[in-house]
């Protein structure tokens, strides 16, 4: 973490993405360009996940008592979709303010509901493949 000396004391910068009266939602983790992606936690500690894909932001909001390191889709409880064609993805700040407004954003992801961009991934790179051999 940042830190700035200030007469004879050293005091920590907030991080990026978090504020002195906002503690708890903070972006732990952010890469920047036209692929950005990152990971953090919500305002009620809540981990998400977030990735640009051409020019739309889709972000994961997870289960808050996850049992291992790594969710997978069905530990979603919610999600956003943002464009981003007016956001600088080469700057760190613009990407976090994004994700917030995301992470206010965020629909509930119904029980019923199935994903089928998972299956679609799935099939084009299971296609790509049988059409190199």
């Amino acid at each position: 973490m940042a830190t700035e000396e200030t007469s004879s004391r050293v005091r920590e910068r907030p991080r990026l993405g978090t504020a002195r009266n906002d503690v708890q939602f903070r972006v732990e983790q952010v890469s920047t360009g036209v692929h950005a992606s990152g990971f953090g936690r919500t305002e009620d500690s809540r981990p998400f996940a977030f990735r640009v894909h051409k020019s739309t932001l889709h972000l994961e909001i997870y289960r808050a008592d996850l049992s291992t390191a790594v969710p997978d889709k069905a530990d979603v409880i919610a999600v956003a979709d943002q464009s981003v064609t007016e956001i600088d993805l080469t700057d760190e700040r613009s990407i976090v303010a994004a994700v917030r407004d995301a992470v206010s954003r965020a629909d509930e992801v119904s029980a019923g509901k199935t994903d089928s961009s998972a299956v679609r991934a799935f099939l084009a790179r299971v296609g790509s493949v049988i059409e190199s051999i």
